[in-house]
């Protein structure tokens, strides 16, 4: 019988096997970003918060078994199957066979990469904030390929076309759901909210 895990957790299992600063802001970013898409959808906020949470489990200790070992580790906890799959369809293509087929699962894929370029762009301003950022300063750096070169581009652009929308409206949406937990990544920056 598995049974629904709560943020905190979810939250708890993410610090057991992730140390790194950069990882738990990355996992927090995708929370909120995830948090924000289902509001926008009218869909469950938490549930697809804590697959943003939990979605890099294993990257820090296993980053060769990425994905594998967070079906394993989640199987262990005894998570819900459809959490389970929507975790492991976020590497679809790079390190899993599983296709995001769901609304969720499309837009964890979407956004995950879009984060980073997001987070860098931010570190960049004067402001070092996403709260006075535009979409447009992301799209400016989307074109300079060795800006944030770790940022997959393509797979963005893929999960933008899976949830058939513009690039530049998931960047809108990602800025927007980074500003609810900017506080929590870093990127408050000086300015009052």
């Amino acid at each position: 019988m598995s049974s629904t895990p709560t943020r905190e957790e979810t939250f708890e299992l993410l610090k057991k096997y992730n140390k790194s600063e950069s990882l738990i802001k990355h996992a927090l970013a995708v929370e909120g970003v995830m948090r924000y898409c289902a509001k926008k959808r009218g869909e469950d906020e938490e549930k697809w918060g804590i697959i943003g949470l939990i979605h890099d489990l294993d990257y820090e200790k296993y980053p060769e078994k990425h994905c594998k070992k967070t079906e394993e580790i989640l199987r262990e906890n005894k998570w819900p199957e459809e959490y389970i799959r929507a975790v492991v369809s976020h590497g679809w293509g790079i390190c899993s066979d599983v296709e995001p087929k769901s609304e969720m699962e499309k837009v964890l894929f979407a956004i995950d990469e879009l984060t980073g370029l997001v987070f860098t762009t931010a570190l960049v301003r004067p402001s070092k904030s996403v709260m006075d950022m535009k979409p447009k300063s992301v799209k400016n750096k989307w074109k300079d390929k060795r800006f944030a070169a770790g940022v997959d581009r393509s797979i963005i652009e893929k999960g933008a076309d899976m949830l058939g929308v513009q690039v530049s409206d998931l960047i809108a949406d990602t800025i927007m759901g980074m500003r609810e937990v900017a506080e929590s990544i870093g990127l408050k920056g000086d300015l009052e909210s």
